[in-house]
């Protein structure tokens, strides 16, 4: 059996490279038959998957990623073909998003007790899970999302941490201290917005002072819990919407959402639906899994139900 393998080397401050050596080593050892693609952007990990998968002939098997969850999206955003792909996921960061949900450790003990065996995955446990589909742009923007998206304050915070990116795949101030010190600009220069959600086509909900509208398959977004009853195999997308005209009441809501129950808040509301179309009366920064795309003033999304195949 042959494995694939996309690993970003820089994710997790130099952990994805670590934790490709000492699957390499394994691999080598056996004489198992594998293929690398490292990246250093998402345009890599994209292009890699798009390679793998161009042929519905050959597209089956297994293709492990090595990174977070942004790698782990432009994975899921260049799949061509995904029926017969199998998803082996090992998280750098396994507290955050969809590792988190998913309770993924990074642990790659299960995949060189595999490679010990001869390769064989059938002792392996697949699950299926769901993913988001963006579009924007009257549909010239289709983006896939794993764990989240979000619009607003926290996109414009993702924009200005990736501002600070030093090399490709990795930003420089991806710390807890360079998070803070993001939010704190952000603080200054984000201004609430008007506008409004409409789940499933028939129900329209608006606001005054938007702070930011995130979408979710899973509960995560990065380490804050905005999404308590998310669930990756429902079908639904979980919408929580923040309207609050301070910008610093955001401080207190994001500290409680560290541990899980931001959803008390009178400002925060969520809702739940399989598709969800949301309009801004200005372009505000959007991101999907952490990468930030641009700004923009009108997205639908939608919830594709359980056609991704993690590996576990």
């Amino acid at each position: 059996m042959k494995y694939y393998f996309i690993v970003n080397p820089n994710s997790g401050k130099g952990k994805g490279l670590k934790l490709w050596n000492r699957i390499r080593t394994c691999l080598n050892r056996y004489g198992t038959e594998y293929e690398l693609f490292f990246t250093d952007a998402s345009e890599d990990g994209a292009e890699a998957a798009k390679l793998l998968t161009k042929d519905p002939d050959s597209c089956t098997g297994s293709i492990y990623v090595i990174g977070g969850d942004d790698t782990l999206n432009a994975v899921l955003n260049g799949l061509v073909h995904m029926t017969n792909v199998n998803v082996g996921y090992i998280p750098t960061e396994p507290r955050e998003g969809c590792a988190r949900s998913l309770r993924l450790t990074g642990d790659v003990k299960a995949l060189l007790k595999r490679i010990r065996a001869g390769g064989s995955e059938s002792g392996a446990r697949i699950e299926a899970v769901d993913y988001g589909v963006l579009t924007c742009g009257n549909g010239e923007i289709v983006r896939r999302f794993v764990s989240s998206t979000g619009i607003g304050f926290n996109a414009a915070v993702r924009r200005r941490m990736n501002c600070g990116r030093g090399g490709r795949g990795e930003s420089q101030i991806k710390t807890p201290l360079g998070y803070v010190s993001a939010v704190i600009r952000e603080l200054f220069f984000f201004r609430p917005v008007k506008g409004y959600i409409l789940l499933d086509g028939n129900r329209r909900i608006e606001f005054n002072n938007i702070l930011f509208i995130s979408v979710h398959i899973h509960p995560y977004e990065g380490r804050y819990r905005f999404a308590n009853l998310a669930d990756p195999k429902d079908g639904m997308l979980e919408i929580c919407a923040v309207n609050c005209r301070n910008r610093f009441r955001l401080i207190p809501l994001l500290i409680r959402s560290r541990f899980g129950n931001l959803n008390e808040c009178s400002r925060v509301k969520t809702y739940q639906c399989s598709e969800v179309r949301i309009h801004l009366e200005r372009e505000c920064a959007v991101h999907t899994d952490g990468d930030s795309f641009g700004s923009i003033r009108d997205m639908d999304l939608r919830c594709i139900r359980q056609q991704l195949n993690i590996l576990r």
